[in-house]
């Protein structure tokens, strides 16, 4: 089975171009397979192609520390233009690599696209960070945070040819926001499938501390105005993580929210405060999980030689999918992914525990959350790796879901609060 091929353009104004000069990855117009941007990235920072010598080119990335920037300023500035990468999925022309991307319902893996956008946001980083005097990259830039993937049209067809763009578009000291479309050839043109937002984190090449990465310079209104949504996602995101239902009480109106869910399953023939009865179309929260355990093998590692997040990704959004088929007892469509925080990297060889919650529903529409950890089984310790977040909407209304214990209602309100973000954005 063949791997994605990409198809990576130049624009006249960008410096992609440059990034992928050495290898020569743009041989004759030829379009390059996934396989060989993957393999770029690994020349880019001196990664093995072999698990067995990952312990060696990771010891030998140790000696790029010298070639950090002691500050930003240290860093030509970039621009926009200059992070700006297209590329193509030819499930149209390729139907070897069709195979790899479909469903049983001849629709198109989304956990695949999700695999695609995380390294695609990884080049995009590179990208914009590249240092031409260097052969290697002493950066380790790698996924922090998905902060928005919006659908702009449910279904994604497997015989039609998709085209990526994106560049950065916020730049911190330590950080890179990268803004990605991804559309899909049909009738003639392209049409629009989905927006997403991802935030790289850059580290030395041990992947230990932060590291600084080149500033950014916006250009005209329109650069200016994207800039500016950046620090306002930083702020929202600040602003969030404040407000977690984790740290702080609900407000006045969500504490109602829970009360009146209480009020409304109290057996009024007993009137005890353990005597509880389920309403008429709904379900309990304790009823609507789905877990899963996936064995991290070498095979799905990085150019780290840590887990991919594109593959954990896929796992979790298989698994918040199935969840979200069961529960509503039909197919759903993905509206949105928002807010999926890497917390801590998945070693290789660790024991992943996927766990997905309907944690909210409304009308036709499905919340899901799935929360991963890798667990010890020589310490028996759990440590939460990532924290995933789904919208989904079925053909038909879906059953209320009803928390019954305190912890279950904070997840209810938290549910409540992605699913508001996603309809007000």
């Amino acid at each position: 089975m063949l791997s994605p091929r990409f198809l990576l353009l130049r624009s006249t104004a960008s410096l992609t171009s440059r990034s992928f000069s050495r290898g020569a990855v743009l041989r004759q117009g030829k379009a390059p397979d996934m396989a060989e941007v993957r393999n770029r990235l690994r020349e880019i920072v001196g990664a093995s192609r072999n698990w067995s010598d990952h312990q060696q080119a990771m010891a030998d990335r140790v000696s790029l520390s010298n070639m950090l920037a002691k500050s930003q300023s240290d860093l030509p500035q970039k621009r926009m233009k200059d992070s700006i990468v297209e590329a193509h999925l030819p499930l149209g022309s390729n139907p070897e690599l069709r195979e790899k991307y479909l469903t049983f319902h001849n629709t198109v893996r989304f956990g695949r696209i999700l695999e695609d956008l995380d390294s695609l946001a990884v080049l995009i980083s590179y990208t914009h960070t590249h240092n031409p005097a260097l052969k290697k990259s002493p950066l380790s830039l790698v996924t922090a945070l998905v902060d928005k993937i919006d659908m702009k049209q449910h279904t994604i067809y497997p015989d039609c040819d998709i085209k990526f763009t994106g560049h950065v578009t916020w730049v911190g000291k330590t950080s890179i926001e990268a803004k990605m479309h991804m559309s899909q050839y049909q009738n003639g043109a392209y049409s629009p499938i989905l927006d997403a937002t991802f935030v790289m984190v850059a580290r030395d090449p041990e992947n230990k501390r932060a590291a600084y990465v080149n500033s950014l310079k916006p250009e005209g209104p329109e650069e200016e105005k994207m800039f500016q949504d950046g620090e306002d996602n930083k702020v929202r995101r600040v602003e969030l993580s404040t407000a977690s239902l984790l740290k702080v009480a609900p407000t006045d109106e969500e504490r109602k929210i829970v009360h009146g869910l209480f009020l409304n399953t109290l057996d009024t023939k007993t009137v005890s405060f353990r005597s509880r009865h389920l309403p008429t179309n709904s379900v309990w929260m304790e009823d609507a999980k789905l877990k899963g355990l996936e064995i991290c093998h070498p095979e799905e590692r990085n150019i780290f030689n840590r887990i991919f997040g594109g593959f954990l990704m896929r796992k979790a959004y298989e698994l918040g999918w199935a969840n979200a088929c069961s529960f509503g007892g039909c197919r759903p469509s993905l509206v949105a992914v928002d807010d999926i925080l890497f917390q801590k990297p998945v070693e290789i060889g660790s024991l992943l525990l996927l766990s997905s919650q309907v944690c909210y529903t409304q009308g036709n529409h499905i919340q899901v959350r799935v929360h991963s950890e890798v667990f010890d089984p020589l310490t028996r310790q759990h440590n939460t790796t990532n924290v995933f977040h789904f919208t989904f909407i079925s053909d038909r209304d879906v059953p209320n879901i009803i928390p019954m214990t305190y912890g279950e209602s904070m997840l209810y309100l938290d549910g409540k609060r992605h699913f508001n973000q996603t309809v007000d954005s």
